[in-house]
């Protein structure tokens, strides 16, 4: 116990001691927005954190998608032959159209650097630990537009990893939101075009297939379960009022607490999609163009562990957290590697997506709490890697609430 005591006090220090340093790598990602998929400059600010002499890390730019990225370190401690432990932390620094990071994608790349190096600094010269460890940071783009993480499982970047750990600024310090399923789903309809005035009975009119195909969707809101979300755009509706449109566009989100009830909304919305095209004679094109978000799986261990350091730092977390209907493309990670993605507060009452939450996301007075956070994943970390029996609760807890999705 001792030993693990000595270990966290060891990483904050080592936080402490960077956190300039950590500070000016949040600033610069934030004050250069950078959207999905397009994160060049916080790809290459990063990268050049992690192969600084002093760090001694093994990094690799462009990890399987042009804006990724893998810094390894260790593995440190256990006996010859042993099996390596590979602890993640995840980075996320992709920005938004019009507010920048105003999700605060700046302040999860900190938190996520800051934990790792200073788990580093907790590990350096251990020997005396059950197995030995490894640390793997991933740069992780386009979270808030095509599933960067859901790109990089199918690359098997996370084969080799066993637990991962990465925390998101919000309006308070929870261990765990029930954040929600998410599909985005494209709907085209194509009709024939005709003068509106002159011979509109020669024209097959696709906005009205639109309109009806929105109407449609928002019927079927009150025979949907409560928690259940599907909302959307027509983002196309024609050229010129005196023309027939003979083609329009809508887009919609699906949203579900659980992945199990995403085909039954999905096969629901695409009755309301059908039925607009026979309705009008129109042909319809239905496509999905990103991959599906998936809820968040809880690790009751993780989040006990989480809660219990957090409060030795002075972090408090409210009795009953307040619901999230957001989605992450985390939740796809936590459905093959066990791990946690707390919440954390960063001194701002404003909300996610808002211009002040974008000023919250690069004041000054986010550092402490940022900085906090990650010594609370690092600290959490320690508390695994160090312990046989909670590494083998995290799995066992892991195990169980896969078999539960699947029920």
């Amino acid at each position: 116990m001792e030993t693990r005591q000595q270990m966290k006090d060891t990483l904050q220090l080592c936080i402490d001691r960077r956190k300039d340093e950590l500070c000016c790598l949040s600033r610069d990602i934030w004050s250069r927005p950078e959207l999905a998929g397009n994160e060049t400059y916080a790809h290459e600010r990063l990268v050049r954190f992690f192969t600084q002499d002093d760090q001694r890390w093994t990094v690799q730019s462009h990890y399987k998608l042009p804006t990724a990225f893998r810094a390894s370190w260790g593995p440190v401690g256990g006996g010859e032959g042993d099996p390596v432990l590979n602890v993640g932390f995840l980075c996320e620094y992709d920005a938004l159209p019009g507010v920048g990071h105003a999700c605060g994608h700046n302040l999860i790349a900190e938190a996520g650097a800051a934990a790792a190096v200073g788990l580093k600094a907790a590990l350096e010269n251990r020997t005396e630990l059950p197995v030995p460890v490894k640390i793997t940071v991933l740069g992780t783009p386009a979270e808030e537009a095509i599933g960067g993480k859901i790109d990089l499982i199918k690359a098997g970047a996370f084969s080799d990893v066993d637990l991962v750990f990465m925390a998101h600024p919000a309006q308070q310090d929870v261990s765990f939101l029930p954040c929600v399923t998410l599909v985005e789903v494209s709907v085209k309809y194509h009709g024939k075009a005709s003068h509106a005035s002159a011979y509109p009975w020669e024209g097959v009119n696709a906005l009205d297939a639109a309109v009806l195909a929105y109407n449609n969707v928002s019927v079927l809101r009150q025979q949907l379960r409560p928690e259940w979300r599907i909302h959307g755009i027509i983002k196309h509706g024609g050229e010129k009022p005196n023309v027939i449109p003979a083609y329009t566009e809508l887009e919609f989100y699906l949203r579900t607490p659980l992945v199990k009830d995403l085909c039954d909304l999905k096969a629901r919305a695409e009755a309301c999609f059908r039925a607009a095209a026979v309705a009008t004679g129109c042909q319809v094109e239905i496509t999905y163009p990103t991959p599906a978000y998936y809820n968040i799986l809880p690790n009751a261990t993780l989040a006990n562990l989480y809660e219990n350091n957090g409060k030795a730092l002075g972090i408090q977390f409210p009795e009953q957290p307040a619901n999230f209907s957001g989605s992450t493309d985390f939740g796809n990670v936590s459905f093959i590697v066990p791990g946690i993605h707390p919440f954390f507060y960063i001194c701002t009452d404003a909300f996610n997506h808002t211009e002040e939450y974008t000023e919250a996301a690069g004041a000054e007075r986010a550092q402490l709490y940022t900085l906090r956070t990650a010594k609370t994943l690092a600290m959490t970390a320690v508390d695994v890697v160090c312990c046989p029996d909670l590494l083998r609760q995290v799995r066992e807890d892991f195990s169980l609430a896969r078999l539960k999705q699947e029920k």
